[in-house]
Protein backbone atom coordinates (compact mmCIF):
# COMPACT_ATOMS: atom_id res chain seq x y z
CA UNK A 1 0.00 0.00 0.00
CA UNK A 2 1.27 3.49 -0.79
CA UNK A 3 2.33 6.18 1.54
CA UNK A 4 -0.48 8.94 1.16
CA UNK A 5 0.84 12.50 2.41
CA UNK A 6 -0.44 15.95 2.17
CA UNK A 7 1.70 18.48 1.28
CA UNK A 8 1.60 22.41 1.25
CA UNK A 9 3.63 23.79 -1.73
CA UNK A 10 2.97 27.56 -1.89
CA UNK A 11 0.63 27.57 -0.27
CA UNK A 12 -1.61 24.78 -1.99
CA UNK A 13 -2.07 21.68 -0.55
CA UNK A 14 -0.82 18.36 -2.86
CA UNK A 15 -1.68 14.85 -2.24
CA UNK A 16 1.53 12.60 -2.85
CA UNK A 17 1.38 8.71 -3.12
CA UNK A 18 4.86 7.52 -1.93
CA UNK A 19 6.54 4.28 -2.93
CA UNK A 20 4.16 3.30 -5.36
CA UNK A 21 5.49 -0.40 -6.75
CA UNK A 22 4.71 -0.82 -10.64
CA UNK A 23 5.20 -4.24 -11.50
CA UNK A 24 6.77 -5.25 -14.61
CA UNK A 25 6.27 -7.97 -16.86
CA UNK A 26 9.22 -9.57 -16.21
CA UNK A 27 7.97 -9.60 -11.99
CA UNK A 28 10.68 -6.53 -11.28
CA UNK A 29 8.76 -3.52 -9.45
CA UNK A 30 9.70 0.12 -10.55
CA UNK A 31 9.29 2.52 -7.57
CA UNK A 32 7.38 5.67 -8.51
CA UNK A 33 5.72 8.56 -6.79
CA UNK A 34 2.34 10.22 -7.91
CA UNK A 35 1.24 14.06 -7.13
CA UNK A 36 -2.23 15.13 -7.33
CA UNK A 37 -4.91 17.41 -6.13
CA UNK A 38 -6.76 16.85 -3.02
CA UNK A 39 -10.39 16.03 -3.92
CA UNK A 40 -11.05 12.40 -4.59
CA UNK A 41 -11.77 11.89 -8.67
CA UNK A 42 -9.33 10.56 -11.47
CA UNK A 43 -7.29 12.90 -13.82
CA UNK A 44 -5.06 12.38 -16.73
CA UNK A 45 -1.31 11.48 -15.74
CA UNK A 46 2.30 13.03 -16.97
CA UNK A 47 4.76 10.34 -16.34
CA UNK A 48 8.14 11.04 -16.25
CA UNK A 49 10.63 8.23 -15.89
CA UNK A 50 14.94 8.36 -15.35
CA UNK A 51 17.68 6.78 -13.46
CA UNK A 52 18.45 10.09 -11.84
CA UNK A 53 16.09 9.15 -8.52
CA UNK A 54 12.29 10.35 -8.08
CA UNK A 55 13.35 12.15 -4.86
CA UNK A 56 16.00 14.59 -6.25
CA UNK A 57 12.80 15.46 -8.86
CA UNK A 58 10.83 16.32 -5.31
CA UNK A 59 13.47 19.33 -5.23
CA UNK A 60 11.14 21.02 -7.98
CA UNK A 61 8.34 21.42 -4.87
CA UNK A 62 11.33 23.73 -2.68
CA UNK A 63 14.51 25.21 -4.66
CA UNK A 64 13.81 28.25 -6.85
CA UNK A 65 15.11 27.13 -10.25
CA UNK A 66 18.86 27.79 -11.19
CA UNK A 67 19.94 29.04 -14.75
CA UNK A 68 23.71 28.42 -15.81
CA UNK A 69 25.96 29.82 -14.57
CA UNK A 70 24.23 29.77 -11.02
CA UNK A 71 26.54 26.51 -9.29
CA UNK A 72 23.38 25.78 -8.05
CA UNK A 73 22.37 24.37 -11.39
CA UNK A 74 21.80 20.60 -10.75
CA UNK A 75 21.26 19.16 -14.41
CA UNK A 76 19.52 16.01 -13.37
CA UNK A 77 16.27 17.64 -12.15
CA UNK A 78 14.76 17.27 -14.97
CA UNK A 79 11.19 16.01 -14.81
CA UNK A 80 9.03 19.27 -14.52
CA UNK A 81 7.15 21.87 -12.28
CA UNK A 82 5.35 19.34 -10.09
CA UNK A 83 3.05 22.24 -8.77
CA UNK A 84 2.35 23.83 -12.09
CA UNK A 85 0.98 20.26 -13.05
CA UNK A 86 -0.92 19.53 -9.84
CA UNK A 87 -2.72 22.70 -11.00
CA UNK A 88 -3.40 22.05 -14.18
CA UNK A 89 -5.08 19.12 -12.82
CA UNK A 90 -2.96 16.49 -13.78
CA UNK A 91 -1.49 13.80 -12.00
CA UNK A 92 2.33 13.94 -12.16
CA UNK A 93 3.89 10.51 -11.85
CA UNK A 94 7.47 10.31 -11.51
CA UNK A 95 9.49 7.13 -11.77
CA UNK A 96 12.73 5.42 -11.17
CA UNK A 97 14.05 3.80 -14.19
CA UNK A 98 15.31 -0.44 -13.14
CA UNK A 99 18.54 -0.72 -11.54
CA UNK A 100 18.41 3.24 -10.47
CA UNK A 101 16.86 4.85 -7.40
CA UNK A 102 14.38 2.32 -5.46
CA UNK A 103 13.45 0.09 -8.22
CA UNK A 104 14.46 -3.22 -8.58
CA UNK A 105 16.16 -5.34 -11.68
CA UNK A 106 19.11 -4.87 -13.32
CA UNK A 107 20.60 -1.52 -15.74
CA UNK A 108 22.89 -2.72 -18.45
CA UNK A 109 24.96 -0.76 -20.42
CA UNK A 110 24.42 2.38 -21.44
CA UNK A 111 20.42 2.95 -21.98
CA UNK A 112 19.74 0.16 -20.70
CA UNK A 113 20.61 -1.61 -24.24
CA UNK A 114 21.94 -4.70 -23.28
CA UNK A 115 18.89 -5.94 -21.12
CA UNK A 116 15.08 -5.06 -20.95
CA UNK A 117 14.43 -2.52 -23.10
CA UNK A 118 13.24 0.40 -21.01
CA UNK A 119 10.31 0.83 -23.90
CA UNK A 120 8.98 -2.07 -22.80
CA UNK A 121 8.97 -0.97 -19.03
CA UNK A 122 7.74 2.05 -19.90
CA UNK A 123 4.91 0.73 -22.16
CA UNK A 124 4.28 -1.08 -18.53
CA UNK A 125 4.74 1.35 -16.72
CA UNK A 126 2.39 3.73 -18.75
CA UNK A 127 -0.47 1.13 -18.65
CA UNK A 128 -0.20 0.52 -15.22
CA UNK A 129 -0.65 4.33 -14.27
CA UNK A 130 -3.60 4.50 -16.14
CA UNK A 131 -5.48 1.81 -14.04
CA UNK A 132 -5.30 3.43 -11.54
CA UNK A 133 -7.95 4.70 -10.12
CA UNK A 134 -7.03 8.15 -9.65
CA UNK A 135 -6.09 8.22 -13.48
CA UNK A 136 -8.58 8.55 -15.96
CA UNK A 137 -6.54 6.43 -17.98
CA UNK A 138 -5.01 8.80 -20.34
CA UNK A 139 -1.85 9.58 -20.17
CA UNK A 140 1.09 11.63 -21.32
CA UNK A 141 5.13 11.83 -20.51
CA UNK A 142 6.68 15.13 -19.23
CA UNK A 143 10.56 16.07 -18.86
CA UNK A 144 13.51 17.42 -20.66
CA UNK A 145 17.02 15.58 -21.74
CA UNK A 146 16.83 11.92 -20.43
CA UNK A 147 13.60 12.12 -19.81
CA UNK A 148 12.66 13.36 -23.29
CA UNK A 149 14.29 10.44 -24.78
CA UNK A 150 12.53 8.06 -22.64
CA UNK A 151 9.21 9.70 -23.94
CA UNK A 152 10.25 8.85 -27.86
CA UNK A 153 11.16 5.04 -26.42
CA UNK A 154 7.75 4.93 -25.14
CA UNK A 155 6.19 5.73 -27.54
CA UNK A 156 7.78 3.94 -30.28
CA UNK A 157 6.51 0.54 -28.22
CA UNK A 158 2.79 2.41 -28.67
CA UNK A 159 1.05 1.86 -25.39
CA UNK A 160 -2.68 1.76 -25.77
CA UNK A 161 -2.82 4.99 -22.98
CA UNK A 162 -0.54 6.87 -23.96
CA UNK A 163 -2.24 9.85 -26.08
CA UNK A 164 0.46 12.28 -27.18
CA UNK A 165 3.92 13.56 -26.02
CA UNK A 166 5.60 16.84 -25.31
CA UNK A 167 9.47 16.26 -25.50
CA UNK A 168 12.03 19.02 -24.49
CA UNK A 169 15.49 19.16 -25.19
CA UNK A 170 15.64 15.11 -25.57
CA UNK A 171 18.93 13.43 -26.94
CA UNK A 172 17.99 10.76 -29.65
CA UNK A 173 20.71 9.65 -32.08
CA UNK A 174 22.80 7.82 -28.76
CA UNK A 175 26.31 8.01 -30.89
CA UNK A 176 26.23 11.60 -31.84
CA UNK A 177 24.86 12.46 -27.57
CA UNK A 178 28.39 10.75 -27.05
CA UNK A 179 30.90 11.52 -30.14
CA UNK A 180 30.59 14.68 -31.93
CA UNK A 181 32.03 14.11 -35.50
CA UNK A 182 33.95 11.32 -33.71
CA UNK A 183 35.00 13.43 -31.18
CA UNK A 184 34.56 11.89 -27.57
CA UNK A 185 32.37 14.21 -25.42
CA UNK A 186 32.43 14.68 -21.52
CA UNK A 187 28.73 15.84 -20.68
CA UNK A 188 27.37 12.10 -20.55
CA UNK A 189 29.64 11.34 -17.86
CA UNK A 190 28.74 13.92 -16.15
CA UNK A 191 24.79 12.55 -16.40
CA UNK A 192 26.07 9.53 -15.75
CA UNK A 193 28.88 10.09 -12.41
CA UNK A 194 27.64 12.65 -10.98
CA UNK A 195 30.38 14.82 -12.10
CA UNK A 196 30.88 18.60 -12.79
CA UNK A 197 27.37 19.85 -11.08
CA UNK A 198 25.05 17.11 -11.77
CA UNK A 199 23.84 14.65 -9.43
CA UNK A 200 23.85 11.78 -11.82
CA UNK A 201 22.20 8.35 -12.10
CA UNK A 202 20.69 7.27 -8.72
CA UNK A 203 22.83 4.16 -8.62
CA UNK A 204 21.73 0.87 -7.15
CA UNK A 205 24.39 -2.64 -6.85
CA UNK A 206 22.23 -3.76 -9.70
CA UNK A 207 24.00 -1.32 -12.64
CA UNK A 208 25.92 -3.43 -14.64
CA UNK A 209 28.39 -2.88 -17.72
CA UNK A 210 27.36 -4.07 -20.82
CA UNK A 211 31.04 -4.81 -21.72
CA UNK A 212 31.50 -7.02 -19.05
CA UNK A 213 28.99 -8.89 -19.20
CA UNK A 214 29.24 -10.07 -22.81
CA UNK A 215 33.01 -10.78 -22.84
CA UNK A 216 35.19 -13.08 -21.11
CA UNK A 217 37.65 -11.29 -19.53
CA UNK A 218 41.02 -12.03 -20.88
CA UNK A 219 39.56 -10.66 -24.31
CA UNK A 220 37.60 -7.97 -22.15
CA UNK A 221 41.70 -7.31 -20.98
CA UNK A 222 42.82 -7.07 -24.68
CA UNK A 223 40.28 -4.70 -25.78
CA UNK A 224 40.67 -2.51 -22.80
CA UNK A 225 44.92 -2.51 -23.80
CA UNK A 226 44.05 -1.81 -27.39
CA UNK A 227 41.49 1.11 -26.02
CA UNK A 228 44.82 2.67 -23.68
CA UNK A 229 46.72 2.95 -26.97
CA UNK A 230 44.92 5.93 -28.00
CA UNK A 231 46.98 8.82 -27.20
CA UNK A 232 44.17 11.23 -26.27
CA UNK A 233 42.78 8.38 -24.27
CA UNK A 234 45.55 8.00 -22.28
CA UNK A 235 46.21 11.74 -21.52
CA UNK A 236 43.19 12.04 -19.89
CA UNK A 237 43.49 10.86 -16.52
CA UNK A 238 39.60 10.21 -15.75
CA UNK A 239 39.42 7.78 -19.03
CA UNK A 240 43.04 5.43 -18.00
CA UNK A 241 41.16 5.24 -14.50
CA UNK A 242 37.60 4.59 -15.84
CA UNK A 243 39.00 1.69 -18.44
CA UNK A 244 41.53 0.53 -15.58
CA UNK A 245 38.51 0.03 -13.21
CA UNK A 246 35.19 -0.43 -14.69
CA UNK A 247 33.39 -1.68 -12.21
CA UNK A 248 33.00 2.04 -10.10
CA UNK A 249 32.04 3.69 -13.96
CA UNK A 250 29.92 0.77 -15.65
CA UNK A 251 27.71 2.62 -17.98
CA UNK A 252 30.75 5.54 -18.77
CA UNK A 253 33.11 2.27 -19.32
CA UNK A 254 30.58 1.19 -22.16
CA UNK A 255 30.62 4.48 -23.71
CA UNK A 256 34.08 4.95 -23.58
CA UNK A 257 35.15 1.16 -25.43
CA UNK A 258 32.93 1.85 -28.12
CA UNK A 259 34.58 5.03 -30.08
CA UNK A 260 32.87 3.71 -33.17
CA UNK A 261 28.86 3.88 -34.36
CA UNK A 262 27.28 0.78 -35.38
CA UNK A 263 24.70 -1.77 -33.71
CA UNK A 264 26.26 -0.71 -30.11
CA UNK A 265 24.28 2.58 -30.42
CA UNK A 266 21.72 1.91 -33.27
CA UNK A 267 19.96 -1.04 -31.27
CA UNK A 268 17.64 1.27 -29.70
CA UNK A 269 17.81 4.46 -31.45
CA UNK A 270 15.13 6.92 -31.33
CA UNK A 271 15.26 8.22 -34.65
CA UNK A 272 15.26 4.57 -35.83
CA UNK A 273 12.55 3.96 -34.00
CA UNK A 274 10.56 6.98 -34.82
CA UNK A 275 8.50 5.48 -37.70
CA UNK A 276 6.44 3.04 -35.45
CA UNK A 277 5.56 6.52 -33.51
CA UNK A 278 1.90 7.45 -34.91
CA UNK A 279 0.88 9.65 -31.65
CA UNK A 280 0.86 13.14 -31.47
CA UNK A 281 4.65 14.75 -30.93
CA UNK A 282 5.59 17.80 -29.82
CA UNK A 283 9.59 18.77 -30.28
CA UNK A 284 10.89 21.49 -28.36
CA UNK A 285 14.63 22.64 -28.21
CA UNK A 286 16.65 26.23 -27.73
CA UNK A 287 19.63 26.74 -29.57
CA UNK A 288 23.17 26.49 -28.47
CA UNK A 289 23.58 22.70 -28.36
CA UNK A 290 23.55 21.97 -32.25
CA UNK A 291 23.66 17.83 -32.13
CA UNK A 292 21.11 17.92 -29.73
CA UNK A 293 19.23 20.46 -32.76
CA UNK A 294 20.54 18.03 -35.20
CA UNK A 295 19.04 15.14 -33.58
CA UNK A 296 15.14 16.61 -32.91
CA UNK A 297 14.73 18.14 -36.70
CA UNK A 298 16.01 14.46 -38.20
CA UNK A 299 13.53 13.08 -35.27
CA UNK A 300 10.61 15.22 -36.42
CA UNK A 301 11.46 14.00 -40.43
CA UNK A 302 10.87 10.74 -39.55
CA UNK A 303 7.83 10.51 -37.65
CA UNK A 304 4.31 9.85 -38.70
CA UNK A 305 1.72 10.80 -37.15
CA UNK A 306 0.73 14.94 -36.39
CA UNK A 307 3.59 16.65 -34.99
CA UNK A 308 5.20 20.17 -34.27
CA UNK A 309 8.81 21.26 -34.22
CA UNK A 310 9.43 24.37 -31.77
CA UNK A 311 13.22 26.00 -32.02
CA UNK A 312 13.39 28.22 -28.88
CA UNK A 313 15.99 30.97 -28.47
CA UNK A 314 19.62 31.41 -27.08
CA UNK A 315 20.90 29.99 -24.79
CA UNK A 316 20.89 26.36 -24.55
CA UNK A 317 21.00 25.74 -21.04
CA UNK A 318 17.22 25.58 -19.19
CA UNK A 319 16.56 25.99 -15.23
CA UNK A 320 17.05 23.26 -13.22
CA UNK A 321 14.45 22.52 -12.30
CA UNK A 322 13.12 22.29 -15.20
CA UNK A 323 10.11 25.13 -15.13
CA UNK A 324 10.21 25.93 -19.04
CA UNK A 325 7.86 25.49 -21.67
CA UNK A 326 5.07 24.38 -19.55
CA UNK A 327 2.91 26.81 -21.36
CA UNK A 328 3.23 25.38 -24.39
CA UNK A 329 2.80 21.76 -23.24
CA UNK A 330 -0.24 22.07 -21.57
CA UNK A 331 -1.64 23.70 -24.90
CA UNK A 332 -0.84 20.35 -26.42
CA UNK A 333 -2.09 18.00 -23.77
CA UNK A 334 -4.93 19.92 -23.19
CA UNK A 335 -6.14 19.82 -26.55
CA UNK A 336 -5.21 15.43 -27.65
CA UNK A 337 -5.69 14.51 -24.07
CA UNK A 338 -8.39 16.79 -22.65
CA UNK A 339 -10.09 17.25 -25.73
CA UNK A 340 -10.05 21.21 -25.68
CA UNK A 341 -10.69 22.91 -29.20
CA UNK A 342 -7.84 25.82 -28.40
CA UNK A 343 -6.76 26.20 -32.02
CA UNK A 344 -2.97 24.28 -31.17
CA UNK A 345 -3.62 22.56 -34.54
CA UNK A 346 -4.78 25.47 -36.46
CA UNK A 347 -0.76 26.81 -36.15
CA UNK A 348 1.85 25.98 -38.26
CA UNK A 349 3.68 22.15 -37.18
CA UNK A 350 7.20 24.52 -37.60
CA UNK A 351 8.25 27.19 -35.23
CA UNK A 352 11.90 28.94 -35.30
CA UNK A 353 13.03 31.95 -33.28
CA UNK A 354 15.60 33.50 -35.29
CA UNK A 355 18.61 35.01 -33.39
CA UNK A 356 19.85 38.34 -34.24
CA UNK A 357 16.51 39.69 -36.27
CA UNK A 358 14.89 37.89 -32.79
CA UNK A 359 11.49 36.73 -35.36
CA UNK A 360 10.09 33.92 -34.95
CA UNK A 361 9.13 32.27 -38.28
CA UNK A 362 6.88 29.68 -38.81
CA UNK A 363 6.31 27.11 -41.69
CA UNK A 364 5.11 23.67 -42.02
CA UNK A 365 8.53 22.31 -43.01
CA UNK A 366 11.82 22.82 -41.56
CA UNK A 367 13.68 24.94 -42.71
CA UNK A 368 10.49 27.01 -42.92
CA UNK A 369 12.13 29.10 -45.56
CA UNK A 370 13.25 28.44 -48.95
CA UNK A 371 17.23 28.37 -48.93
CA UNK A 372 20.17 28.81 -51.18
CA UNK A 373 23.60 27.24 -50.07
CA UNK A 374 26.32 30.00 -50.78
CA UNK A 375 29.95 29.68 -49.86
CA UNK A 376 32.20 31.50 -48.29
CA UNK A 377 35.68 31.22 -48.62
CA UNK A 378 38.56 31.31 -46.08
CA UNK A 379 41.12 34.21 -47.57
CA UNK A 380 44.57 35.55 -46.73
CA UNK A 381 44.81 38.43 -43.74
CA UNK A 382 41.79 36.34 -41.46
CA UNK A 383 39.35 37.27 -43.91
CA UNK A 384 35.97 35.70 -45.21
CA UNK A 385 34.85 36.53 -48.85
CA UNK A 386 32.30 35.33 -51.74
CA UNK A 387 34.77 35.29 -53.63
CA UNK A 388 37.77 32.33 -53.57
CA UNK A 389 41.32 32.89 -53.54
CA UNK A 390 42.72 33.04 -56.92
CA UNK A 391 46.22 32.50 -56.15
CA UNK A 392 48.32 29.41 -55.35
CA UNK A 393 49.78 28.41 -51.91
CA UNK A 394 52.84 29.71 -53.07
CA UNK A 395 51.60 33.36 -52.67
CA UNK A 396 48.45 32.84 -50.73
CA UNK A 397 50.77 31.06 -48.41
CA UNK A 398 48.68 28.47 -45.69
CA UNK A 399 47.09 29.63 -42.39
CA UNK A 400 48.42 27.47 -39.42
CA UNK A 401 48.33 26.48 -35.75
CA UNK A 402 50.78 24.23 -33.39
CA UNK A 403 48.37 22.69 -30.29
CA UNK A 404 50.64 21.35 -27.81
CA UNK A 405 48.43 19.16 -25.40
CA UNK A 406 46.97 20.19 -22.53
CA UNK A 407 49.09 18.29 -20.45
CA UNK A 408 51.65 20.85 -21.16
CA UNK A 409 49.79 24.07 -21.81
CA UNK A 410 46.02 26.00 -20.92
CA UNK A 411 46.61 27.78 -23.91
CA UNK A 412 44.06 26.59 -26.72
CA UNK A 413 45.74 28.04 -30.07
CA UNK A 414 42.57 29.49 -32.13
CA UNK A 415 42.73 30.52 -35.77
CA UNK A 416 39.96 32.92 -36.92
CA UNK A 417 38.47 34.39 -40.04
CA UNK A 418 35.88 37.40 -40.33
CA UNK A 419 33.39 38.81 -42.75
CA UNK A 420 32.91 42.76 -43.38
CA UNK A 421 30.42 44.39 -41.41
CA UNK A 422 27.24 43.29 -43.14
CA UNK A 423 25.23 46.24 -44.92
CA UNK A 424 22.13 44.72 -44.78
CA UNK A 425 20.40 41.97 -42.37
CA UNK A 426 21.19 38.66 -43.62
CA UNK A 427 19.55 35.88 -42.97
CA UNK A 428 20.44 31.71 -42.72
CA UNK A 429 18.44 29.11 -41.54
CA UNK A 430 19.14 25.46 -41.93
CA UNK A 431 22.59 23.20 -41.08
CA UNK A 432 25.62 23.58 -43.07
CA UNK A 433 29.23 22.21 -44.21
CA UNK A 434 32.42 23.74 -43.68
CA UNK A 435 35.33 22.37 -46.30
CA UNK A 436 39.10 22.45 -44.71
CA UNK A 437 41.43 21.65 -46.41
CA UNK A 438 44.68 20.63 -44.13
CA UNK A 439 48.11 19.21 -43.91
CA UNK A 440 48.54 17.69 -40.01
CA UNK A 441 51.92 16.12 -39.09
CA UNK A 442 50.01 13.32 -36.71
CA UNK A 443 47.82 10.58 -37.98
CA UNK A 444 45.05 12.35 -36.28
CA UNK A 445 43.77 15.76 -34.82
CA UNK A 446 40.51 17.11 -33.83
CA UNK A 447 38.71 19.70 -35.86
CA UNK A 448 36.37 22.09 -34.26
CA UNK A 449 35.14 25.22 -35.34
CA UNK A 450 32.63 27.58 -33.87
CA UNK A 451 30.40 30.26 -35.53
CA UNK A 452 29.91 33.50 -33.87
CA UNK A 453 28.04 36.89 -34.73
CA UNK A 454 30.01 39.74 -33.58
CA UNK A 455 28.09 43.03 -32.52
CA UNK A 456 29.81 46.19 -33.34
CA UNK A 457 30.34 46.67 -29.58
CA UNK A 458 32.39 43.61 -30.00
CA UNK A 459 30.17 41.45 -28.30
CA UNK A 460 29.53 37.82 -29.62
CA UNK A 461 26.87 34.97 -29.53
CA UNK A 462 27.85 31.43 -30.71
CA UNK A 463 25.66 30.71 -33.36
CA UNK A 464 26.88 27.68 -34.24
CA UNK A 465 29.33 24.68 -34.01
CA UNK A 466 31.09 21.49 -36.10
CA UNK A 467 33.19 19.38 -35.21
CA UNK A 468 35.12 16.12 -36.72
CA UNK A 469 38.00 13.72 -36.13
CA UNK A 470 40.20 13.20 -38.34
CA UNK A 471 40.47 9.86 -39.28
CA UNK A 472 36.68 9.80 -38.86
CA UNK A 473 36.66 12.19 -42.35
CA UNK A 474 34.78 9.61 -44.68
CA UNK A 475 31.82 11.25 -46.23
CA UNK A 476 28.68 8.52 -47.24
CA UNK A 477 25.80 8.54 -49.32
CA UNK A 478 23.52 10.91 -47.39
CA UNK A 479 25.89 14.03 -48.03
CA UNK A 480 24.72 16.86 -50.46
CA UNK A 481 26.09 20.17 -50.60
CA UNK A 482 25.91 22.08 -47.00
CA UNK A 483 24.29 18.39 -45.34
CA UNK A 484 27.29 15.89 -44.64
CA UNK A 485 26.73 12.86 -43.07
CA UNK A 486 29.74 10.69 -41.70
CA UNK A 487 29.74 6.95 -40.77
CA UNK A 488 31.59 6.71 -37.69
CA UNK A 489 31.83 2.92 -38.28
CA UNK A 490 35.98 2.91 -38.63
CA UNK A 491 38.91 4.78 -38.51
CA UNK A 492 41.33 5.94 -40.96
CA UNK A 493 44.50 7.49 -39.77
CA UNK A 494 45.87 10.36 -42.10
CA UNK A 495 49.37 10.46 -43.87
CA UNK A 496 50.86 13.13 -41.62
CA UNK A 497 52.52 15.75 -44.48
CA UNK A 498 49.57 15.15 -47.13
CA UNK A 499 46.92 17.51 -47.56
CA UNK A 500 43.41 16.32 -47.17
CA UNK A 501 39.93 17.82 -47.25
CA UNK A 502 37.82 17.84 -44.29
CA UNK A 503 34.27 18.37 -44.39
CA UNK A 504 32.50 19.63 -41.11
CA UNK A 505 29.00 18.93 -40.57
CA UNK A 506 27.45 22.07 -39.15
CA UNK A 507 24.88 22.03 -37.16
CA UNK A 508 21.28 23.69 -37.75
CA UNK A 509 20.53 27.29 -36.82
CA UNK A 510 18.15 30.28 -37.37
CA UNK A 511 19.85 33.97 -37.23
CA UNK A 512 19.94 37.10 -38.88
CA UNK A 513 23.45 38.98 -39.09
CA UNK A 514 21.86 42.50 -38.78
CA UNK A 515 23.82 45.38 -40.50
CA UNK A 516 27.29 46.77 -38.82
CA UNK A 517 27.42 43.21 -37.59
CA UNK A 518 30.21 40.57 -38.81
CA UNK A 519 30.15 36.74 -39.08
CA UNK A 520 33.54 35.14 -37.74
CA UNK A 521 34.44 31.36 -37.86
CA UNK A 522 37.09 29.74 -35.31
CA UNK A 523 39.37 26.71 -36.21
CA UNK A 524 41.33 24.88 -33.37
CA UNK A 525 41.69 21.13 -32.16
CA UNK A 526 40.69 21.60 -28.67
CA UNK A 527 38.03 24.11 -27.02
CA UNK A 528 38.66 26.92 -25.27
CA UNK A 529 38.55 26.53 -21.19
CA UNK A 530 36.47 29.14 -20.73
CA UNK A 531 34.16 31.62 -22.87
CA UNK A 532 30.92 33.27 -22.75
CA UNK A 533 29.51 30.42 -24.63
CA UNK A 534 31.36 27.55 -22.18
CA UNK A 535 30.33 29.69 -18.79
CA UNK A 536 27.07 28.41 -20.08
CA UNK A 537 27.35 25.01 -20.51
CA UNK A 538 27.91 22.87 -17.61
CA UNK A 539 31.86 22.35 -16.46
CA UNK A 540 32.45 18.53 -18.37
CA UNK A 541 30.64 19.94 -21.09
CA UNK A 542 33.35 19.71 -23.39
CA UNK A 543 35.18 17.53 -25.28
CA UNK A 544 38.55 14.70 -25.07
CA UNK A 545 41.62 17.03 -26.08
CA UNK A 546 44.17 15.69 -28.41
CA UNK A 547 46.68 14.02 -26.76
CA UNK A 548 49.93 14.59 -28.73
CA UNK A 549 51.50 17.55 -30.03
CA UNK A 550 50.03 18.60 -33.49
CA UNK A 551 51.05 21.67 -36.22
CA UNK A 552 48.03 22.32 -38.51
CA UNK A 553 48.36 23.90 -41.59
CA UNK A 554 45.32 24.97 -43.12
CA UNK A 555 45.21 25.90 -47.22
CA UNK A 556 43.00 27.91 -49.10
CA UNK A 557 44.68 29.27 -52.23
CA UNK A 558 43.62 28.68 -56.04
CA UNK A 559 43.57 24.62 -55.62
CA UNK A 560 42.24 24.75 -52.25
CA UNK A 561 38.84 26.08 -51.79
CA UNK A 562 38.48 25.58 -47.85
CA UNK A 563 35.01 27.31 -47.23
CA UNK A 564 31.75 27.22 -45.47
CA UNK A 565 28.72 26.43 -46.92
CA UNK A 566 25.97 27.99 -45.72
CA UNK A 567 22.19 28.56 -45.49
CA UNK A 568 21.79 31.82 -46.56
CA UNK A 569 17.01 31.66 -46.73
CA UNK A 570 15.97 32.95 -50.11
CA UNK A 571 12.07 32.70 -49.78
CA UNK A 572 9.20 34.13 -47.29
CA UNK A 573 7.53 32.54 -44.38
CA UNK A 574 5.20 33.61 -41.82
CA UNK A 575 6.29 35.56 -39.04
CA UNK A 576 4.86 35.89 -35.12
Amino acid sequence: MDDFQLLNAGGEKIAVRKDLRVPMRDCVELAADAYHGTDDKPRPALVALSPYGKELQALALTTPPQRRPSPMWDGCIEAGDIARIVKEDYVHVIGDLRGSGHSGGEHIGNYNAGGVSLGQDAYDFIEWVAAQPWCDGNVGMVGISYFGSMQVLAAAERPPSLKAIFVSGGHYDFYETTYHGGVMWFMPRAAREGRGGDSGWAFTDNVKSRMIEEYPPAELKKLVEKRLQDPDVAAWPNLVHVLNYPKNHEAWFDIVMNELDGDWYEERNPITLAPKIDIPVWLQLDQGRGWTLDGTVELFNELKGPKKLDIGPYPPMQSRPFIEEHDKMFRWYDYWIKGIENGVMDEPAVSVFVEGSREVVTADQWPPKDIEYTSLYLRPRRSLSTEPEPMGADYAAPDGFYQAPLTVTDKVEILSWSTPPFEEATEMIGSGAAHIFAEIDQPDTNFILRLWDYAPNGKRQLITSGYLKASHRELDERTTEGNPYHPHTRTVPVEPGTVEEYVLRLYPFANTFMPGHKLTVELSNAEPLADEHNALLPPDAFHLPVGRPVTHKIYRDAAHHSRLVLPFTTGKAGKK
